[in-house]
Parts: structure tokens; C-alpha cells; sequence
């Protein structure tokens, strides 16, 4: 298990108001994560305030992340992917344009991002939990889970870990929010609609020996 950053170039190209967030009138912060745990339109596609902002493919984007993965893990074609926590299957549209013959699968729990999912890998995308991946033991070659496990409650964090590790062979990664500083606490406080477990790295490795998840991984901060 090693710390690889491979999410940091995407998630610094966002700027971020803060304060902003947090205190605008019409979303206030309440109200926008009621809207964002929908998971549906809200969520994806509904006003920036409340999440994304309009979640939508925007060609070579995801593609450097794609590229790291398949670079770090000699990903070749054939290999079976999974990302848990797939969304509209963006990045894993972008590994099969980086690396033709790679077998991409995706599991999200909303129903909204799989009907709305890149159309050419949609068929390979499936409503369900993490919590309970629908595949035997050691089907994958790659498993990635990006920005997603952090919005689950210790009960389903601990399954979905053990989930994860289950379904995967050798090589797994995966990238969630941390803080190391009472100022990075406050931000992800302040920006995030969703989140659940509230980790600091120090506890994200406690769980990671807890439920046994051997794969590589990486934070997110919000400086």
C-alpha cells in the first residue's frame, strides 16, 4: 500500500469560494446537501451552489488521470477495471480512448448519473452500493474508487473498503477528502454537500488496516 497522488492536477484546476458556499442566500448550506444526497439532478446537473454545476464531458479532461493509472499500474488491453462510484462514467470512457481493449465496469448509486452516462460505456454501468459489489472474488484487475467512499457512514465505509479488496487482484486505488489543519477542516466543511467521514490521514490508514484494504490511495485537501 503506497500513497500516489493522482488526483491533484484536476482538483486544484477548481477555484473555490468558500465562504461563499456556505453562506449564499437562496442555497444555504443546509438546504444544498438535502439537495446534493438526492443524488439526482441536483447533484449533477442542477445550480453550481448546490454541486457540480453541470457535470459533463469534456474531452482529455479525465484523461491525464487515465494516463497515471495506466502508467503506475501497466494497465494492458483486456484487463477488467471497476470504478466504484463511477458516476457518468467519464474516466472510465477516457481510459478505454487511452488504451482501446481495456473491459471497463462502473457501479454508482445514482440512478440519474448511469441514465445520463456516457453512451458509448453505458451498457458496462450498473445502479448499486458499494457497500455490495455485484461481482466474485478477484474479478478485477484495477479497481479505482475516485472522490466517492468519503460519503459513507462508518458502517458502509467499513463494507465498502472490505468490498473493494474483495473484488479486486493486485493492483487498487483510491482518492478521498482529508484535512490536516484546522483551516483545511473549516474549507472542507464549508465546500462539501455530501461527505460523511470526516478523517484525518492519520485515520483514513486506521481504516484502511481496519478492514484489511491493501491498495494504494491519496487525499484531497482543501487549502
Amino acid at each position: 500500500m503506497a500513497y500516489i497522488d493522482l488526483m491533484s492536477p484536476i482538483h486544484k484546476s477548481t477555484q473555490r469560494d468558500y465562504l461563499a458556499r456556505v453562506n449564499d442566500p437562496e442555497f444555504p448550506k443546509a438546504k444544498a446537501a438535502k439537495l446534493a444526497k438526492q443524488w439526482a439532478f441536483d447533484y449533477w446537473d442542477g445550480d453550481r451552489r448546490i454541486n457540480y454545476g453541470g457535470y459533463r464531458y469534456m474531452p482529455g479532461r479525465w484523461a491525464p488521470v487515465g494516463q497515471a493509472m495506466i502508467d503506475h499500474y501497466a494497465i494492458k488491453p483486456g484487463d477488467k477495471i471497476l470504478d466504484i462510484g463511477c458516476g457518468k462514467g467519464f474516466q472510465l470512457y477516457e481510459l478505454t480512448q487511452l488504451l482501446p481493449g481495456v473491459e471497463v465496469y462502473g457501479i454508482d448509486v445514482s440512478a440519474y448519473a448511469i441514465e445520463n452516462a456516457k453512451e458509448e460505456i453505458k451498457a458496462r454501468l450498473q445502479v448499486g452500493s458499494a457497500t455490495a459489489l455485484p461481482w466474485p472474488d478477484k474479478t478485477f484487475d484495477f479497481v479505482f474508487s475516485l472522490n466517492a467512499l468519503h460519503n459513507l457512514h462508518n458502517y458502509d465505509l467499513d463494507k465498502a473498503l472490505r468490498e473493494m479488496e474483495r473484488v479486486g487482484k493486485n493492483n487498487k486505488y483510491l482518492c478521498v477528502e482529508s484535512y490536516r489543519t484546522e483551516e483545511e477542516k473549516a474549507n472542507l466543511l464549508y465546500w462539501q454537500v455530501t461527505c460523511e467521514a470526516f478523517c484525518t490521514p492519520e485515520e483514513w490508514e486506521w481504516w484502511f488496516k481496519q478492514t484489511g484494504y491493501t491498495g494504494d490511495h491519496s487525499f484531497i485537501y482543501f487549502e
